[in-house]
């Protein structure tokens, strides 16, 4: 059940729309900080669009050929100055399928968020009213306001966990089940027990380091996500209670009288 529902369909765009799986909405965004997002892990930009067919479908390749090809690990021999280590384990067959859909999911982030930014400028001006609160059999989403900080503080805890304090459950599902398998197969919490009994040489030995460097990626990008959507579901919720309350409550001969000065 939702408090409003578009029957005539009669306005062409729409800021938001409240449903049990999150809230969705336009909002301006900047298309570099969106690129830099997919150049640090395929997928990502797309994700803080709320395009998730999209950024799961690059994400996923971004996985498969990432591991496939050895990047991450080629990665590690670079920083440690192996530049010779880094160039046997890389496996050119995968290598050169990476390159083209990586710079693809850069330049699309790029393009749809300028596109969305001036979409959102159309349906700021038109206005439209939408849903903002709904209730179900499994779930119950409204527009409240978060403090942002929180949700940064709980996605450092545990990637999805951010998500989850407000309320976008597709992105949290998909941030804590892919946390679990990079967690795992990289084996960062049993170095973390062996680091914390001493055991230095095993905590490093035991790390797998293919799977340790999406970590970082995650860690960020779910904070991020958070706190960034986090700002602007507060925004929504002020800008749709002004709207409430200028309809039911402004009197339809109130003007402001700009350049007055009242004593």
């Amino acid at each position: 059940m939702d408090n409003y529902r578009n029957v005539e369909n009669k306005f062409r765009r729409y800021k938001a729309h409240i449903s049990i799986a999150g809230t969705t909405q336009f909002h301006i965004r900047n298309p570099y900080v969106i690129a830099w997002w997919s150049a640090a892990f395929p997928g990502f930009g797309h994700l803080l669009l709320s395009k998730y067919l999209r950024g799961l479908t690059l994400f996923m390749w971004e996985v498969i050929v990432n591991y496939n090809a050895k990047i991450n690990l080629a990665m590690v021999h670079s920083f440690c100055g192996n530049i010779e280590a880094a160039k046997e384990v890389l496996d050119p067959r995968w290598m050169l399928m990476y390159i083209p859909v990586y710079l693809f999911g850069i330049w699309d982030s790029y393009r749809t968020s300028v596109d969305m930014n001036k979409v959102y400028l159309l349906a700021e001006k038109e206005n439209a009213p939408f849903n903002s609160f709904t209730i179900g059999a499994m779930e119950i989403n409204y527009l409240d306001k978060r403090q942002p900080v929180m949700s940064v503080i709980w996605s450092l805890f545990m990637p999805g966990l951010g998500q989850l304090h407000i309320h976008r459950i597709v992105t949290a599902f998909f941030a804590l089940a892919w946390t679990i398998v990079f967690l795992y197969f990289s084996k960062l919490l049993l170095s973390v027990q062996y680091l914390f009994l001493g055991q230095l040489t095993e905590s490093t030995a035991v790390l797998d380091k293919q799977w340790l460097l999406f970590m970082p990626s995650m860690w960020g990008f779910s904070a991020y996500d958070s706190y960034a959507n986090t700002v602007e579901n507060n925004k929504l919720f002020n800008n749709e209670q002004k709207s409430f309350l200028i309809k039911h409550y402004q009197s339809p001969s109130f003007q402001v009288k700009k350049g007055k000065v009242v004593k």
